[in-house]
């Protein structure tokens, strides 16, 4: 009985010293985040990282626990065969996480989740489009290493008929055993309290990047999976009753006839540009860089710039379905995912549909990419146009067309009346997204290289759209799909990562001006629709930001938290940890419970879809 325990016990140290190990490693390769820890920060990132680590080597190990009890009944080599087929698929799927996990985290700034394997299911070639074919071969030949590693260190484990014999008391033995592997329940669930084991409770620091090395990536991505379903079980935040009240509270409900009117008509054609990652902080109009965004600039100054503006996620399907639906991003799912909860929401292409528009969706890259095609059809968009519809010749980036060839297919199909009017065209670009590879150099900086790239195809769709007939009765909007991912420093728990530019112009722009009040995505719905006096009621989360009535704040989120912005408060609240991130302003426990309450509601909202 004695080397069968140990056996076990063996097997579940090993699992936990993995994992253990991975923790400085994945600092050691971020060492430049780490730059400032003090060896006693090391030492906590590791300690306060066990609960994970026991964890999830108790779930690896149950497994392992039934083989070495049906060892006592027989020492058939199958037994050994089973063992080692088992070890083999843990330590690849241990690696690969690791692997992807270290390899994502500069990208996403948040430890592995399940979001991954959507964007790959849905379209393997743009889930790698981001990184060089070299990036995969080094990440899968040291997913391979990892693996070979792990599996030796638990090749030794499994029980032989060189080490063990069939005892005598098989069911003694058996018996005992078996408890010994339901005590893995312990430290699986974390203990014997009320709250189960959740990636919280190693957060031990204010510093978020140690709580983030402390995190388990393997417990992460398979908790993840948890949180895409039973959405009216998440975000409990309030009673029922006080976060119906705050919501009331958020929401548009007073209509008034001092709304300011931007536009000279309320049919006009309208063109939508979604700028791939673009900040405020790239237009020097609104504080940022000098030469990056020059022709932005310039349209703004001719049009109306929403000063005060934010996104409301960090990931274009998230962003996609904020800007036409008014619908604010999740930060545990993309409701993109679910055809049938994406099939019932308001959008303004319904909206404008229902009016008469011709509705038309241009984009370079893989329509069908985070499940895209099926929103987009379900907003009855029924001309889209992608990388099918361009030449080999034309897909010469890895996400497929370049700006310029997708702008000009806009214009062409303009000028040769493909586009019938009334119109509602919209145009995502894709250019500016890693690996920032484009047909152009005017900066050194690759980033903001392409970043200019995609505002000067703007620049030249703008001058000759001036040129034409439609210019006088068309309303051009841009806006960005998602945060910014320039400048380099600012991390996802800082609010100035949010800041994005909206630009209202065109010939249907009354004058130039600017607004200050402040918004975001989910309000692009609402504000704009109000301006055509075309009703949007059904878009609870979006208001109109010219209505002096409306709430004014904005709303953002990312793996695992919420921002909430007022002109006098900002919270950012991490969900896993229920602490607060960053507060300021007077009123800060108010701000709190209202982005509570707003997101308690969104889920409660999905639920119901």
């Amino acid at each position: 009985m004695k080397r069968r325990l140990f056996q076990l016990i063996i097997i579940y140290l090993l699992f936990v010293l993995i994992f253990v190990l991975q923790k400085p490693l994945f600092m050691l390769y971020y060492h430049h985040l780490f730059d400032d820890t003090t060896a006693s920060q090391w030492f906590q990132v590791v300690w306060n990282g066990l609960p994970l680590d026991f964890s999830f080597a108790g779930y690896l190990t149950i497994i392992p626990g039934l083989l070495i009890i049906a060892s006592v009944w027989t020492l058939n080599t199958l037994l050994k065969k089973i063992f080692q087929i088992y070890f083999l698929i843990t330590a690849f799927f241990i690696a690969s996480v690791f692997t992807l996990d270290i390899g994502l985290y500069d990208y996403w700034g948040f430890r592995l989740d399940s979001t991954p394997l959507f964007y790959f299911f849905s379209s393997p070639k743009d889930a790698f489009a981001s990184v060089s074919f070299w990036m995969i071969a080094l990440g899968f030949i040291v997913t391979l290493v990892y693996t070979a590693i792990i599996y030796l260190l638990l090749s030794f484990t499994p029980p032989n008929k060189d080490s063990l014999r069939i005892p005598f008391h098989r069911m003694n033995e058996s018996i005992v055993l078996l408890l010994v592997t339901a005590l893995l329940f312990i430290p699986i669930r974390g203990g014997f309290t009320v709250s189960t084991m959740n990636i919280g409770k190693v957060y031990f620091s204010e510093n978020q990047r140690l709580n983030h090395a402390a995190i388990n990536p393997c417990f992460s991505f398979i908790d993840s999976f948890a949180r895409q379903t039973k959405f009216e079980e998440q975000y409990r935040f309030l009673e029922a009753e006080e976060a119906d009240r705050l919501f009331a509270e958020l929401i548009e409900t007073n209509k008034t006839d001092s709304v300011p009117k931007l536009l000279n008509t309320i049919r006009p054609n309208i063109i939508m540009i979604v700028m791939e990652s673009f900040s405020s902080h790239l237009m020097q109009s609104l504080g940022g860089e000098v030469a990056v965004a020059e022709q932005l600039d310039s349209i703004a100054g001719e049009g109306v710039l929403f000063t005060n503006f934010y996104a409301n996620s960090f990931r274009t399907d998230r962003g996609l379905v904020s800007i036409f639906s008014g619908y604010p991003a999740q930060p545990t799912t993309s409701i993109m995912k679910y055809t049938r909860k994406t099939q019932s929401l308001p959008s303004i292409p319904k909206s404008l549909k229902a009016e008469g528009y011709n509705l038309y969706y241009y984009y370079g890259g893989d329509a069908d990419f985070t499940n895209m095609r099926s929103y987009l059809v379900s907003m009855g968009i029924d001309n889209i146009v992608c990388d099918k519809n361009f030449p080999a010749s034309q897909r010469l980036s890895k996400w497929g067309a370049h700006d310029d060839v997708v702008f000009d297919k806009l214009w062409d199909n303009l000028n040769n009346h493909q586009i019938k009017e009334p119109f509602l065209a919209m145009l995502q670009t894709s250019s500016s997204h890693e690996p920032f590879d484009v047909p152009y150099q005017k900066l050194d900086d690759p980033r903001l290289n392409a970043f200019a790239y995609t505002d000067e195809c703007i620049g030249k769709f703008i001058k000759e759209l001036k040129k034409s007939p439609f210019w006088n009765n068309t309303l051009v909007v841009l806006v960005p799909d998602h945060l910014g991912v320039y400048p380099y420093h600012i991390t996802n728990e800082s609010v100035e990562r949010f800041q994005i530019p909206l630009i209202f112009a065109g010939g249907a722009v009354n004058e130039p001006k600017h607004i200050d009040t402040m918004g975001s995505q989910i309000d692009i719905a609402a504000t704009l629709l109000a301006q055509l006096d075309i009703p949007h009621a059904d878009f609870t989360f979006s208001k109109n930001l010219l209505n002096p009535s409306s709430p004014h704040f904005a709303f953002f989120t990312i793996p695992n938290f919420f921002g909430w912005v007022t002109p006098d408060n900002e919270v950012i609240y991490d969900c896993t940890s229920n602490t607060v991130i960053t507060e300021k302003g007077e009123n800060k426990e108010l701000s709190l419970k209202k982005g509570q309450a707003f997101l308690q509601k969104l889920y409660d909202d999905i639920a119901k879809r």
